[in-house]
C-alpha cells in the first residue's frame, strides 16, 4: 500500500486557445495525518490544482493518484474520500434553508439523524453561523463560505481539500476555524488536510509542510526548517522565505 495519500508526477494543466500553462510539472506527496499547505498569490494555480486533486477537472499532462488510485481512472472510487471547500458554492440548494441544506448533506453521508442535528449545531456555534433556519440565497457571501466549512466538518473523509478556508470569514471565526483544522483535523484522526492560501500566518501556523506556488510552478516544499536550509537563510521568517522565492526571475 502506498505511504502517500496524495502523489503528482510531472502534473501540468493548460488554459484556451492561446495555451496557457497555469500548472507545470508539478511534483508533490503528501502523508496520510498530514495538514498540508499550498502557498502562494492570487493567480498562483492553487486553485486549479485543488480542483484537479479532486477530479473536478482533468490535467494536460502527468499522473495524479489520490489514496493510491489514478483519479483519471477511478474517480468513483476516490470521490467518497474526499470533502471539498471552495470559495464558488454551487451544490447547496437556494431555496433550503441553510439547516436543510445540511441535514440532506448528513443524510448522503450517512449520519444518523440525531448525530447530524448535534454536529450542525456544534459547528454552527463554532463558526458562528446564526439563522440557520434562514434560506441559503439569503445568506451573505461569508456565511454561505462558513455554510460550506460547516459540511466538511460533517463528513467522515479521510482527505479535506480547502481552497482559501478563512476567505471571508472575520478574524474570530477564522481563528476558530484554524483551531477546528489543528486540533478535529489531525492527530488520531489521521485525516488529511491539504489546503491553499496567500495568508504567510496561516500557512506557518498550521502545516506540517508547505509548498510554495508561483506562476505555476512549485518552487520549495518541505518543513520550515528545510525551507530555510533551502534558500541558505537559516532562522528566516516565513515572509522572507516566500520573497524569495516569488522573486526569482524564472
Amino acid at each position: 500500500m502506498t505511504p502517500w495519500v496524495i502523489e503528482t508526477k510531472g502534473l501540468g494543466k493548460i488554459f484556451g486557445p492561446a495555451r496557457r500553462s497555469v500548472l507545470k510539472d508539478i511534483h508533490l506527496n503528501i502523508r496520510q495525518g498530514e495538514i498540508f499547505a499550498l502557498l502562494g498569490v492570487n493567480g498562483a494555480g492553487k486553485t486549479t490544482l485543488i480542483k484537479i486533486l479532486s477530479s473536478l477537472i482533468l490535467p494536460d499532462e502527468g499522473e495524479v493518484r489520490v489514496f493510491g488510485e489514478n483519479i483519471l481512472r477511478y474517480p468513483h472510487r476516490i470521490k467518497p474520500l474526499i470533502s471539498l471547500v471552495v470559495g464558488e458554492e454551487r451544490s447547496f440548494y437556494w431555496r433550503l434553508t441553510g439547516r436543510q441544506n445540511l441535514e440532506f448533506f448528513a443524510a448522503l453521508y450517512n449520519l444518523p439523524r440525531k448525530e447530524a442535528r448535534r454536529r450542525i449545531e456544534k459547528a454552527a456555534v463554532l463558526l458562528g453561523i446564526e439563522n440557520l433556519d434562514n434560506r441559503y440565497q439569503e445568506y451573505s457571501t461569508g456565511m454561505k463560505h462558513r455554510l460550506a466549512l460547516v459540511r466538511s466538518l460533517l463528513s467522515e473523509a479521510r482527505l479535506i481539500l480547502m481552497d482559501e478556508p478563512t476567505r471571508s470569514l472575520d478574524p474570530n471565526a477564522a481563528f476558530k476555524l484554524r483551531e477546528i483544522i489543528r486540533n478535529d483535523f489531525s492527530g488520531g484522526t489521521q485525516r488529511t488536510v491539504f489546503f491553499t492560501t496567500h495568508q504567510l500566518q496561516e500557512a506557518e501556523a498550521l502545516a506540517d509542510r508547505i509548498a510554495i506556488l508561483d506562476k505555476g510552478k512549485i518552487k520549495v516544499c518541505g518543513t520550515m526548517k528545510e525551507l530555510q536550509d533551502n534558500c541558505s537563510r537559516p532562522g528566516a521568517s516565513l515572509e522572507k522565505i516566500f520573497q524569495h522565492y516569488t522573486s526569482e526571475v524564472d
